[in-house]
């Protein structure tokens, strides 16, 4: 089973960001692109070839948010969007911010909204 066939928990503290191990062990099963920033969250950058495609994009990761009830930062511009993805009831990693990332891979790979 892949990341992004699990489906996120939700978190309501009270629980230990994902230790350094255990993240390095999850960035190795997500695509290409993901690092963690100077907070420690998950981010990747998203390549798109003009606007409406990286705007159907945020759409499609905003619907796997709500489904999920998980929800990114996403930033978006001309031809690109920045996902980036941390719990923030602990102000850190878990588990469900991976199968996000996945996720939005996925999202990422589906072909473009016609026009």
């Amino acid at each position: 089973m892949s990341l992004a066939d699990h489906t996120c928990i939700p978190c309501r503290g009270g629980i230990p960001p994902l230790p350094t191990e255990k993240i390095q062990e999850l960035l190795q099963q997500l695509e290409s692109g993901w690092a963690l920033n100077e907070k420690g969250h998950l981010e990747k950058m998203y390549p798109f070839p003009n606007f409406a495609d990286a705007l159907a994009f945020v759409n499609r990761v905003g619907n796997v948010a709500e489904i999920e009830g998980h929800h990114p930062d996403l930033y978006l511009a001309w031809g690109t969007c920045k996902v980036e993805i941390w719990t923030h009831k602990i102000q850190g990693l878990t588990e469900s911010d991976f199968f996000l990332a996945a996720k939005a891979d996925r999202a990422f790979h589906l072909p473009p909204l016609p026009n």
